[in-house]
């Protein structure tokens, strides 16, 4: 689960990370009086969408007045902000913050997050901050550090001042820096993150370090530890059918493709859009229903799943084990009647209860093609939409 840095700042202040003094507007006269209200008298707006290189987009402004802070949440709010992680169709900035702009000397980058590899969280430090870590990885590595975090141990006090040292920080600002990495792990740790990046953070021109920019990501399979979290949920920043499938405990991904697919279990539904790009066609989604899915949840997912305009053509791709083929069947019968079905249809159903799920949709009258394995179902939505 993504959230809006302003929300992002709000925790790191409960965690003992100095973040700039600031609030989110909704309009530019809030954005005036938040300026009017802060200690300096110069300011910093920035659009709050999910999608870093805001920057780069034009949505970071630096003014001078609160009377310019009012221009420059009037030329945002309302506004498509296109950045290099929103695709060219660009995210509606609804809220921006206001921040008081500080001078400082030195940008850094720290982030924390998972190391599939090492099974642990891992902490990275970098000199290069301001940059995209991604870019600085390919071009410089030697500017990144890193220390692995045993989760039985936590973070200790030495691998604090290893990363501290590292960035040559000396004195109160390597205590000050070791105190931060030892905050943002707890942070880390405590809100189940997958997820928690800094950058820059920043030495101010008076020897402070201060977090300019914020941004967590939470595991979603943690939210039912921290039901204060979902509070954080801002709707307009998710997917239309991917925040309709969550209402339903779906598992459903929107891609860039015109082949919809319901597949229950995500390895076989990997494997599922693996065949049909083999076959030359491409996935308009990922939707595993599940191995618990009544006929109710069914009949969501496909009805979700027809709610996309690109579908051309659904592949029905189900093996029987925990969720029953009749079952699954049943969904797609009482789908489909309250439901207009335009697209072709492919059914490939292996497993318990197979006979009866081929019998439901025969009587149905709808009009499908059965498929025998997996290749096959595959290739023949493949030419289906060609």
């Amino acid at each position: 689960m993504k959230i809006h840095e302003y929300q992002a700042k709000t925790l790191f202040a409960r965690f003992g990370i100095p973040v700039p003094e600031g609030a989110v507007a909704g309009t530019p006269d809030e954005a005036r009086d938040i300026a009017a209200k802060l200690s300096q008298n110069r300011y910093v707006v920035k659009a709050q969408i999910h999608a870093g290189g805001r920057g780069k987009g034009g949505g970071v402004k630096l003014v001078e007045s609160p009377e310019e802070v009012y221009e420059a949440a009037r030329n945002l709010l309302g506004q498509n902000l296109v950045t290099p992680q929103t695709g060219p169709e660009g995210r509606l900035v609804r809220q921006v913050l206001v921040e008081a702009a500080h001078g400082y000397r030195q940008e850094f980058y720290v982030g924390l997050t998972l190391d599939r590899n090492l099974a642990q969280p891992v902490i990275m430090v970098s000199s290069a901050g301001g940059m995209d870590i991604e870019e600085v990885a390919e071009k410089t590595p030697e500017l990144i550090f890193r220390e692995a975090l045993n989760p039985r141990w936590g973070f200790l006090a030495f691998q604090g001042g290893n990363l501290a040292q590292r960035l040559k920080w000396e004195g109160s600002l390597f205590r000050t820096g070791a105190a931060l990495f030892a905050n943002l792990y707890r942070l880390f740790s405590s809100l189940d993150a997958s997820l928690a990046e800094i950058n820059p953070l920043v030495v101010t021109d008076d020897g402070r370090l201060l977090a300019l920019d914020a941004k967590i990501n939470i595991d979603d399979n943690a939210l039912f530890r921290h039901p204060e979290m979902e509070e954080l949920v801002d709707p307009n920043e998710m997917d239309p059918l991917e925040l309709e499938a969550s209402r339903y405990k779906l598992n459903y991904i929107r891609l860039d493709g015109n082949i919809g697919a319901m597949v229950n279990g995500a390895g076989l539904a990997m494997a599922t859009m693996d065949l049909i790009k083999q076959a030359g066609a491409e996935p308009a989604n990922f939707l595993d229903v599940g191995g618990g899915a009544d006929a109710e949840v069914t009949a969501q997912g496909f009805r979700i799943i027809l709610s996309d305009e690109r579908v051309k053509a659904i592949l029905i791709n189900i093996f029987g084990g925990i969720l029953r083929c009749d079952v699954l069947a049943q969904g797609v019968v009482e789908a489909a009647k309250a439901v207009q079905i335009k697209v072709p249809i492919i059914v490939r159903l292996e497993g318990t209860n197979k006979e009866e799920g081929q019998r439901l949709l025969n009587d149905s009258g709808i009009d499908f093609a059965v498929a025998y394995d997996l290749r096959d179902a595959a290739e023949k939505v493949a030419n289906l939409v060609r």
